[in-house]
């Protein structure tokens, strides 16, 4: 009855733990380099995400000035419109305009023509009366 006892290696649970330990320190490795990547695409990000801020604050700061610029140009619009004419004053220029009726002036030139004519004529009637 003296069985003989099976001899197990004395290293065996050793070996396994060295096993264990290795495969987490692999997943650990692993797990850190996911961390550095998403780290590294994280500071991508942001960088790209300030630039884009930038390029925003400056695009704003432009409509901003051209909007203030628009602003000035209603208000001095506005003022002129001011001394515009209005649509009565025209009525009663228009009816000055009818009534003198400019189309039949005279130039000065006009003038002394007729002028002369008329000397014309009358010189030939005190030589005939």
């Amino acid at each position: 009855m003296d069985q003989p006892i099976p001899t197990q290696d004395p290293y065996a649970p050793m070996n396994e733990l060295n096993t264990r330990v290795r495969i987490i320190e692999g997943k650990y490795n692993l797990t850190r380099e996911r961390m550095l990547l998403i780290n590294q695409n994280m500071i991508d990000h942001y960088k790209d995400l300030n630039s884009e801020m930038k390029t925003i604050k400056e695009d704003i700061g432009e409509i901003k000035e051209t909007l203030e610029i628009i602003k000035e140009t209603s208000r001095n619009l506005v003022k002129e419109m001011a001394f515009f004419a209005r649509k009565e004053q025209l009525k009663v220029l228009e009816k000055y305009i009818n009534m003198w009726n400019p189309l039949n002036f005279v130039t000065r030139e006009e003038v002394l023509e007729l002028m002369k004519k008329e000397k014309g004529k009358n010189a030939t009637r005190h030589k005939r009366g």
